[in-house]
């Protein structure tokens, strides 16, 4: 049969920065514009086209264009540069340039772009957007709550280092310094990463929209106080429509992975064991654990009453302690990589011990998992203080002098979302925010109704 030709309302170009935490919500949020009949062209550097996306077999990719850029480092991506630094300077000088060649191309294609919608921690495509006379949408990957501190740090009105023990910002509850990210109460700790997320507000105020990566009922205060001088939308929570709203046929994985995964095994044990009896462990696909904290997370779980699923990629799983494994087999599953949003919402699994990245965090809110947080770096400190204290869905495991959490606190906070009193509590509130999730995706929802709106001042323009 002859393939019936769409018709869109607009053209949109989306350009990720290429990490997977930041390309994934990216194409999720293509993915609704697509449904929604937009045209969408998602470009990503070429070193990031050759190892993640040829060949993908996303469906996402039956309909969204790809396009390439280049960051400096056609044959081996950042890796190849001689630090982050030399990287995003790099990227910054050959990104626009051949940006604006993609732009010349797209522009006699029948289907010019209307709009420019790019990830906040390269300001650099809105001044391309401009030049175009097109539409420029910042996207920002990261709560707005992280987003608020980095915009007063940018601003000079929270000024490093800090010295007050009590941080107060509209919008925000009262934090201590350890509950900012890392680049913030440690400033020396990355200042090539300081640099670009505090950037990410160099140029912001001339975006035609702040698009943000959250629901507005999960952040409310914050955005109120953003939305006063910004043109903030919230769109998310970015999760495949399977787990939310349901209403995207086949939507059921984000598309991108960087780790081979263990899926069918995972599953198959998953299927095996009571609901709500199973410890997810997970720390994404960047974090590091040092070899004791590994080895204090390893015995606290196996000291546990709760049976464990365990995340521990390849470059890991050295440092698991000897014999972990053969001695636990009949407790736990040890595995290299897995699809999170399958584990989270099989009904086995009752909670999830976590960095509290903003991808993860989203995925147990709208999937109604109470976290165990285990903050490492960047926002996940900030991530952990509204886990625990704001949405109240989750403990934070405190660490000793050394910034380890030790076998015993380990233990302590799973027992304590698992079998003990306040963790009913918690468990409501989880299934509360997961509602209030499906609900913001949904027909006639928060972030449904602005991403509508997006639209159809995109097709006035």
């Amino acid at each position: 049969m002859e393939k019936v030709q769409r018709v869109y309302k607009a053209h949109c170009l989306v350009l990720p920065f290429p990490l997977q935490g930041h390309i994934n919500p990216l194409l999720q949020f293509s993915k609704l514009l697509d449904h929604k009949q937009v045209k969408v062209t998602l470009v990503t550097t070429r070193f990031i086209y050759n190892t993640m996306y040829r060949g993908s077999s996303c469906t996402a990719f039956e309909s969204i264009s790809l396009e390439t850029i280049s960051d400096g480092y056609d044959e081996g991506g950042r890796a190849k540069a001689e630090s982050t630094q030399a990287y995003l300077e790099s990227f910054s000088k050959v990104g626009p340039q051949t940006l604006a060649e993609l732009l010349e191309k797209l522009s006699g294609s029948g289907c010019p772009v209307d709009c420019l919608v790019y990830d906040s921690f390269m300001p650099w495509p809105l001044d391309v957007a401009k030049k175009f006379g097109i539409v420029g949408a910042v996207f920002f990957t990261q709560s707005c709550a992280v987003d608020n501190i980095y915009y007063h740090v940018n601003k000079g009105l929270l000024k490093l280092p800090l010295t007050d023990s009590k941080i107060l910002l509209p919008g925000m509850p009262p934090l201590e310094p350890l509950d900012l990210p890392s680049f913030v109460y440690d400033v020396g700790y990355n200042p090539a990463f300081l640099e670009v997320v505090i950037g990410q507000f160099s140029n912001v105020d001339k975006a035609d929209w702040v698009l943000c990566n959250t629901f507005y009922e999960l952040e409310e205060q914050v955005v109120d106080w953003m939305t006063d001088f910004w043109p903030v939308r919230t769109i998310g929570p970015t999760i495949p429509s399977r787990y939310l709203d349901k209403r995207l046929e086949d939507d059921k994985d984000y598309g991108v992975n960087l780790f081979k995964s263990n899926n069918d095994a995972c599953m198959k044990w998953l299927n095996e064991q009571r609901k709500g009896s199973v410890v997810y462990v997970s720390f994404g696909s960047a974090a590091q654990l040092d070899g004791e904290q590994m080895e204090e997370l390893a015995w606290g779980l196996r000291r546990g009453k709760s049976k464990f699923l365990w995340v521990v990629r390849e470059l890991e799983a050295a440092k698991v302690p000897e014999g972990f494994i053969e001695e636990t087999t009949e407790k736990g599953l040890v595995v290299s990589w897995c699809s999170q949003l399958e584990v989270l919402a099989h009904e086995a699994v009752g909670c999830f011990v976590t960095h509290c990245g903003w991808n993860s965090t989203l995925e147990a809110v709208s999937l109604g998992v109470p976290l165990v947080a285990m903050p490492q770096w960047t926002d996940q400190s900030t991530n952990a203080k509204y886990i625990r204290d704001v949405w109240k869905i989750g403990v934070k495991a405190q660490t000793d002098e050394k910034g380890i959490v030790r076998v015993g606190e380990v233990e302590n906070c799973i027992c304590e979302i698992m079998e003990g009193k306040r963790g009913k509590d918690i468990q409501r509130n989880a299934m509360k925010w997961k509602e209030l999730a499906r609900k913001a995706v949904d027909e006639g929802g928060s972030s449904n109704k602005n991403i509508d709106e997006f639209i159809a001042i995109l097709v006035k323009r």
